[in-house]
């Protein structure tokens, strides 16, 4: 059924979609949501329970928040999740602004919700923005790879506050704690030895490039691999993995085909911004 005044679904036309599969992208279930709750005057969270094939166990309403804000609570999320014994969720919520670009506290509860769901075996499909005339989806924005990589490194469910830089550049404040965390991590090693007990390759990958990319040196393959102190054949395995996951970039240096730099994507060079703002919290 429609609207004869919008074209779009009726609020009650999901319902007939349950046992049916459900495709987040789906302009159906985007109809669906913007005549549901895309006029709200008051942000509201939305959640599609899902079975282990993708399809629809039940959609309801599990959040209410303000006419600016909504704070995600993942707990009612994943409980009744458990409860129905759903395999995967998809997220909605609504913007009165009827702007649907997601903020920057959105994309990082999205991304706890993603490390949460892995934790519970839950898998959080898609995280939809709605408004009243169209609709957003985060993780395809980020994409899915580059956010379940992110959220197994940080947990951003809290804002950085007075975390201000310009989009895209190194926190000053942030690279004054990233700096400080990689000679603690010297330190450690100095004070109990055992590092490869002590050491997070991985992490301190992350943290050296954050740290070079804030004084505007670039860092190639074979140097991340040395300074990560691994074998060299394992340390390259860990960059391909990190490449593969979208927390880092490969690039070529243009001077000489042999050579390729790592870089932080936009999305991990953010993530970072915050996590280390929030250490002088």
């Amino acid at each position: 059924m429609t609207d004869e005044r919008t074209g779009l679904p009726t609020a009650t036309s999901l319902a007939g979609m349950i046992g049916s599969e459900i495709d987040p992208a789906s302009a159906v279930l985007h109809g669906h949501l913007q005549n549901c709750i895309g006029a709200l005057a008051r942000e509201t969270l939305h959640v599609l329970f899902l079975d282990g094939r993708k399809t629809l166990i039940t959609h309801e309403q599990v959040q209410t928040g303000s006419a600016h804000h909504l704070s995600m609570d993942p707990k009612s999320v994943f409980r009744r999740a458990i409860a129905l014994d759903a395999s995967a969720v998809i997220l909605a919520h609504n913007h009165p602004s009827c702007d649907p670009r997601p903020s920057r506290e959105d994309i990082r509860a999205t991304l706890s919700m993603v490390r949460l769901g892995q934790m519970l075996d839950i898998d959080v499909v898609e995280h939809l923005i709605v408004a009243r005339h169209s609709c957003y989806a985060i993780l395809q924005g980020i994409g899915r790879s580059t956010a379940k990589g992110l959220a197994a490194f940080f947990d951003l469910s809290d804002s950085a506050s007075g975390c201000l830089h310009q989009q895209g550049c190194i926190c000053a404040t942030a690279a004054v704690n990233a700096r400080t965390a990689a000679r603690l991590r010297v330190r450690r090693v100095e004070l109990l030895g055992h590092p490869s007990l002590l050491t997070n390759p991985a992490w301190d990958m992350l943290i050296d490039l954050f740290v070079h990319g804030h004084a505007g040196k670039r860092v190639s393959t074979s140097a991340l691999c040395i300074g990560s102190g691994l074998p060299m054949s394992n340390a390259l395995r860990l960059v391909r993995k990190l490449c593969d996951s979208g927390i880092v970039m490969r690039e070529p240096d243009p001077c000489d085909g042999r050579r390729n730099f790592i870089t932080l994507p936009p999305q991990t060079l953010e993530g970072l911004n915050s996590y280390f703002c929030e250490l002088t919290d």
